[in-house]
């Protein structure tokens, strides 16, 4: 069995008085140590599937297996032990603007029990993991956006999670700072071998950091493979117009450039 199983995974939303199908039949293997990617224009339903993975969404039906455990058989302390284990990253970075950046990093040891005096000494190894010590002090309005995913990936190493999740962790950031946060992911996963699912409507991320894509369209799962075979040799209209869309920016950011 794979790390992470994702078996016949369905969700739907109540609407104003109507159903709406945000996944369809979802069925992913994840393997430990992978960095797996989840790509889909805006409404494919990546996002809710991410959130089914650490239960802050409850499928409608279907598994989620993590390491041979079934969480949506989990609740109360066991479910809050579990979520421990998965870190997430998002967009916007959700970072304590009332706290400095060391006590931001401080703020999951301190819920875990960990000693002040120990959860610091900590703090700062992981801040020196993510390039970022000089700026423990620093408080988030003095970053820069780059800087302040930073401290959002410095924090999750501080529940030593097994698995990360990035829900389109780099959208904010320019193309050179998406870069630098994708090799910094890219490390992380080497050095401390934790699974990594990458969720984001951008080819050039997944082809960036990584291992195999899902193609989501519109709640269903349209294709699945290494990164190379799905982008190279597109079976599903989904992936041929995420390429498309792609070849579309690249022209833009050309005609900008004045190329």
């Amino acid at each position: 069995m794979a790390f992470i199983e994702i078996e016949h995974v369905s969700k739907t939303f109540d609407i104003k008085s109507s159903a709406v199908e945000a996944l369809k039949d979802i069925n992913l293997s994840i393997e430990k140590g992978e960095i797996f990617g989840v790509i889909g224009l805006s409404g494919a339903g990546k996002s809710t599937l991410v959130r089914c993975l650490n239960r802050l969404e409850t499928p409608t039906s279907g598994k989620v297996i993590i390491g041979g455990e079934n969480i949506l058989e989990l609740s109360g302390e066991a479910l809050r032990k579990k979520r421990q284990s998965i870190g997430m990253i998002f967009q916007h970075f959700n970072l304590l603007m009332q706290r400095n950046v060391i006590d931001n990093v401080c703020f999951p040891m301190e819920i875990a029990g960990i000693s002040k005096k120990e959860a610091r000494i900590k703090a700062m190894e992981y801040l020196r993991t993510v390039d970022l010590a000089e700026k423990a002090y620093a408080y988030p309005v003095q970053l820069s956006g780059g800087q302040k995913q930073r401290v959002a990936i410095a924090r999750v190493l501080a529940s030593n999670p097994q698995i990360i999740l990035c829900d389109e962790a780099t959208s904010a950031l320019d193309p050179q700072t998406t870069r630098t946060i994708l090799e910094l992911l890219k490390h992380i996963n080497k050095e401390f071998g934790i699974t990594i699912v990458v969720i984001t409507h951008e080819m050039r991320v997944i082809e960036e950091i990584c291992d195999r894509v899902a193609v989501l369209d519109h709640g269903r799962l349209e294709e699945l493979g290494t990164v190379h075979e799905v982008f190279s040799n597109p079976k599903t209209n989904a992936a041929k117009r995420l390429i498309l869309t792609k070849q579309s920016e690249q022209i833009e950011e050309q005609i900008i450039k004045g190329d």
